[in-house]
């Protein structure tokens, strides 16, 4: 498999200014604003980016400008894994108002990207370990190459959200920068109440017990079993008690299990990844079709979602749906 399969890629992983004074000012992670307008952000690689005024015109990868057009703000370009209308995140959004840069990972096209003459460039950064690290001799994700990212970071300032920890430290880390864009309180009130509601939804679904197992399986390659721990959203419904063995292995993010021993690993409900083989597709292995979740029909799609309170309430909904529907089966 490519490398990338260590990250979060297998769902579908800037030069900083020194400001001693704002980052004394601000704390780390905050944004600065002066009477002249002056706009600042340290991202959570610690680059500092400041311009003249607050960015209005931003570009970035699919999966966190996704948040920025949830909250109110349309981005002009974007680049990922995917193509804009394959992408959940976007699903109802008028895709006419964004320029698609590119629709595979490294993908980008950088003339395209300097004819919109974006303020910013929203992505995210993906750790090296379970430990949380940020590499920065690695890109970060959405580009191929550093060479790539240098020449991205010479068209417009790069902004990184780190994906690590749970997702609710993402959502309010994604909420921090909107709002030093200019998302108001008043905008986030009620996707906020509806964030909570979902979790709450989850929370009292979760006690039924059932486990949960997260998979982006290949024809050739078998099944590769999220491990809760490393991915933020997996994180965030253990922390509200759904139950999620864990696979073992000693790689970061991901086991890699055979389709021959993928009865090793009985849970009542399976999550399969929207960016891989299908649910059906996966129906079609035997050894497969015979595991209790299987078997049960309690095979549901895994989507990645956005770390914003509307992409967030929508599929801490649906799990909880899913998991109400569902019954102990192992």
């Amino acid at each position: 498999m490519v490398s990338t399969l260590s990250r979060r890629s297998l769902l579908g992983g800037a030069a900083a200014v020194a400001a001693s004074g704002l980052l004394a000012a601000c704390g780390r992670g905050g944004s600065a604003a002066s009477g002249s307008g002056a706009w600042s952000f340290t991202d959570d690689t610690g680059a500092t980016v400041e311009l003249d005024a607050r960015p209005t015109t931003i570009a970035g990868l699919n999966d966190a400008i996704a948040s920025l057009w949830n909250y109110g703000i349309t981005p002009v370009g974007s680049f990922g894994q995917t193509g804009l209308a394959d992408d959940v995140n976007f699903k109802g959004k008028d895709l006419s108002k964004v320029t698609e840069l590119g629709t595979t990972h490294g993908e980008i096209n950088l003339e395209k990207l300097a004819n919109l003459a974006p303020d910013l460039i929203l992505t995210h950064a993906y750790p090296v370990d379970s430990s949380g690290k940020l590499d920065p001799s690695k890109p970060l994700f959405g580009f191929k190459d550093l060479q790539q990212q240098k020449l991205v970071g010479e068209i417009a300032p790069i902004v990184a959200l780190a994906m690590k920890g749970s997702a609710a430290g993402v959502v309010d880390r994604t909420v921090e920068f909107a709002k030093s864009i200019g998302v108001t309180d008043q905008k986030l009130k009620g996707p906020r109440e509806d964030y909570e509601a979902a979790r709450t939804r989850l929370e009292n679904a979760a006690t039924s017990g059932l486990s949960v197992m997260a998979v982006a399986a290949y024809q050739g390659d078998g099944i590769y079993i999220a491990k809760a721990k490393d991915d933020p959203a997996l994180r965030s419904y253990t922390e509200l008690g759904v139950k999620y063995p864990d696979p073992g292995g000693s790689e970061y993010f991901w086991q890699q299990v055979s389709w021959e021993n993928v009865a090793d690993h009985p849970v009542d409900v399976v999550l399969y990844s929207l960016r891989a083989m299908s649910g059906e597709d996966m129906l079609k292995q035997p050894t497969f079709a015979a595991t209790p979740a299987a078997k049960a029909g309690q095979v549901f799609p895994w989507e990645f979602s956005s770390m914003d309170y509307v992409a967030q309430a929508r599929t801490l909904d649906n799990l909880a749906e899913n998991l109400e529907s569902s019954r102990k089966v192992t």
